[in-house]
């Protein structure tokens, strides 16, 4: 079925949050707070205050007065889409949904007073907390890289001026450069996002530089989508990209940002441009408020709650929650069982049984889409996949095409599923 922005949806204001002390007895409306405001935190809060017409009152903390997706942001730089298409504002949730966006920075969570802190000073209570954080990464894991040299070799991983700034750089390599990417290890973000965005590059290194050369360094002896990527890497871009996996030294690199420089198993290359994604981590605000186990933030996958405290649930990236890749259709699609959760806990709505989908897309080439997904269900131990489904190689022209224009009509359909 093709997806468009109806069918979708079928399956920037800052207003001032009171300071008060958690609910009491006789308090009026009980209050969410909602910390993130992307797939996951945009749509749990649009639907917790849409669901319970005005029932509970819900706040929105989110920094960024435009939210950039990173899903969709590899079509920027290869040039399929503006800069501007991928970019979004919180005004109508605040106007049409009643929703207290506060534009500043979550810094922490007092669990037992049930209070946010921002950096602007104070805090915001809340009887449900939903962290919907994303990710952060893990200091050292691509020796030689860390987000002071993030301009030098920009990660591009959280989407917005360091996605500008990574198309500028390899706009501006010289003729027959080189433009290097260290992909990370598993998990992160978007499992086909390094190789869509290695496509992005070639196609646009074709229009502008044909004689330049990619050169990706990876620690994962296979993944997603692999197949597909490789077919039609040799099919439109034969000859620009060379990948070295762990059995030539893909799993041993450092970066020297100051000299432009990858150091692969010892063997040092020179670079124009350079994409470092390091290994990732959820959000801060998930490890300061004692909620992660390692590097992830464990759930309950029937309500999406924090397996550590159940009066806060979190979503997406941050999660450790089973099967689902971490994506932007998977945050969205936790987004809304625990809305459904909140609700019943706090106005004694009806809980149905926790469901769960997901489809990523990739662009290879013009009109040249693939995708991957599955649908999935709640146990007691994590989310668990029940069926799934890939593109094939060899598949022809026209069903490629065709998976492209679907891709299109499901970015119309969750950007409005967050944003209103």
């Amino acid at each position: 079925m093709k997806l468009n922005r109806r069918s979708f949806l079928g399956a920037s204001a800052a207003a001032s949050a009171m300071l008060a002390a958690p609910q009491v007895l006789g308090q009026a409306r009980p209050r969410v707070v909602v910390v993130g405001g992307g797939a996951g935190g945009a749509t749990a809060a649009r639907y917790i205050a849409k669901d319970s017409d005005g029932a509970i009152d819900v706040t929105l903390i989110e920094p960024s007065r435009s939210y950039y997706t990173c899903f969709f942001s590899n079509l920027y730089i290869g040039g399929f889409r503006d800069f501007a298409s991928i970019g979004h504002s919180y005004g109508t949730l605040a106007a049409e949904y009643g929703i207290n966006v506060v534009h500043d920075w979550a810094t922490g969570v007092d669990r037992d007073a049930r209070t946010v802190e921002l950096a602007g000073g104070g805090a915001l209570p809340y009887d449900r907390l939903i962290l919907s954080p994303g990710i952060d990464f893990v200091e050292g894991s691509v020796p030689g890289w860390s987000v002071a040299e993030q301009n030098a070799m920009p990660h591009a991983y959280k989407a917005g001026s360091q996605t500008q700034l990574l198309k500028a750089q390899i706009e501006a390599m010289p003729e027959g450069g080189v433009f290097g990417m260290v992909a990370p290890p598993n998990p992160y973000r978007c499992p086909p996002g390094p190789y869509e965005r290695i496509s992005m590059v070639a196609h646009l290194l074709q229009q502008i530089n044909p004689t330049a050369r990619i050169l990706v360094a990876d620690p994962k002896a296979k993944f997603s989508k692999q197949a597909l990527f490789e077919e039609g890497w040799n099919k439109h871009y034969p000859g620009m990209v060379e990948r070295i996996g762990p059995d030539f030294g893909g799993e041993n690199v450092e970066v020297r940002p100051a000299a432009m420089e990858i150091v692969i198993d010892g063997v040092v290359e020179k670079v124009d441009a350079c994409n470092v994604i390091p290994a990732q981590k959820a959000g801060r605000i998930c490890a300061e408020a004692g909620l992660t186990d390692g590097n992830w933030a464990p759930v309950v996958p029937h309500t999406m709650a924090s397996r550590m405290d159940e009066n806060i649930h979190i979503l997406g990236d941050a999660t450790d929650q089973g099967d689902m890749p971490k994506s932007g259709f998977s945050a969205n699609s936790q987004a809304k069982v625990a809305a459904m959760a909140v609700r019943a806990a706090l106005t004694d709505s009806r809980m149905f049984p926790a469901k769960f989908a997901n489809t990523c897309w990739s662009l290879i080439d013009t009109d040249d889409g693939v995708k991957v997904g599955a649908s999935y269900e709640a146990t007691d131990e994590k989310i668990a996949k029940t069926d799934g489904f890939i593109s094939q190689t060899g598949e022809d022209a026209a069903l490629r095409k065709a998976t492209y224009e679907e891709s299109i009509g499901w970015y119309d359909g969750i950007t409005s599923d967050m944003f209103g």
